[in-house]
């Protein structure tokens, strides 16, 4: 094991998972490759658990384009510390440590990673359950404390509440005291997420979301809606706040909105818009550390994980084209 205080000049093998080219999820490959040596303040972390979440999709089909290819996919992920680079005081080998957000590279069996991207993981919470929710973690907080300051008696829409965010999102906004209504995909769905704190869940499929809003609301209109599913869904979502209330756009499952007419907003509604990124809020390293204490805290405080299904490294792709298709409820991990 490299000690502390020297460098790391050896070579290190790692399983990756790489694509050539933006496209579906056959673009994803497997390879072995050597790890260069760690330069100052760097750390090289051996996975033990990795996160598999909606961006990576976006970054596989280059909607959001990645720095250049071919590239490793992955933004989040848990493990033990097996080296440190010159400079790095603060962590040290044998240490458990997880992180989120990018560069990408948390598809791998092991990598090299900036030591300031890194978050020491408390004793009383696993692996597993940090790769499946510290992004989502810290996606809540951003969402609830900076981008609408969520309140007891506030009503919040949660789209899609049955997923690894919504989860998450659920149960957050529980935690400070806000009704939460839901949508969802099926019974089985409301059932899950009422387990994890939903008030009301809304079948989607079945019902019109807009008018059961204002049926649930006594014509009111909820407080807060954090939609990930993006295309008509955002359209119709502005419907269903109240005067002087926010929607926030985090995610395009279903594609574009496209242009947004401001009349949509106002001045009848009266409605804000928000299109907030988790990847530009823990851009600053203190909300970035602020946020994974709020999700640690969190966890030590009851809030759970759900993690649905675990998969070998090398079939990331079969993870994709899960989360894709939306049959997974909760998180999937990846396991080299």
């Amino acid at each position: 094991m490299t000690s502390k205080s020297a460098p790391d000049t050896s070579s290190f093998y790692a399983a990756q998972v790489v694509i050539e080219q933006y496209g579906d999820a056959s673009q994803l490959s497997q390879r072995e490759v050597a790890l260069p040596a760690l330069v100052a303040g760097e750390v090289r972390i051996r996975h033990t658990a990795i996160g598999v979440n909606f961006v990576d999709i976006y970054h596989r089909t280059g909607l959001y384009a990645l720095p250049e290819l071919p590239a490793i996919l992955g933004v989040e992920g848990a493990g033990v510390i097996d080296a440190v680079g010159p400079g790095v005081e603060s962590l040290h080998p044998g240490q458990r440590v997880g992180y989120a957000g990018p560069p990408t590279g948390s598809y791998a069996s092991v990598r090299n990673i900036s030591a300031d991207r890194v978050l020491p993981l408390p004793d009383d919470i696993g692996d597993d359950t940090v790769a499946s929710l510290l992004l989502r973690g810290i996606t809540a907080h951003m969402l609830c404390s900076y981008v609408y300051p969520v309140k007891a008696g506030d009503t919040v829409l949660v789209h899609a509440a049955a997923g690894g965010l919504g989860l998450v999102l659920v149960q957050w906004a529980k935690a400070l005291g806000a009704r939460v209504i839901g949508t969802v995909g099926s019974t089985a769905k409301a059932e899950l997420a009422k387990k994890h704190g939903l008030d009301e869940a809304i079948l989607y499929r079945e019902q019109d979301f807009v008018t059961a809003i204002q049926v649930l609301t006594c014509g009111r209109g909820v407080d807060y809606a954090i939609d990930g599913i993006g295309g008509k869904t955002l359209i119709e979502t502005l419907g269903t706040v109240r005067p002087f209330g926010m929607v926030a756009s985090i995610g395009q499952v279903s594609g574009d909105s496209g242009p947004i007419d401001l009349s949509l907003l106002g001045p009848s509604r009266s409605v804000a818009l928000s299109r907030p990124s988790v990847f530009r809020f823990i851009s600053d390293p203190a909300r970035y550390r602020e946020g994974g204490l709020a999700t640690f805290q969190r966890l030590q405080s009851g809030m759970r994980a759900n993690i649905e299904t675990v998969l070998p490294l090398a079939q990331a792709a079969e993870a994709q084209r899960r989360l894709e298709a939306g049959e997974t409820s909760g998180s999937i991990l990846l396991q080299p």
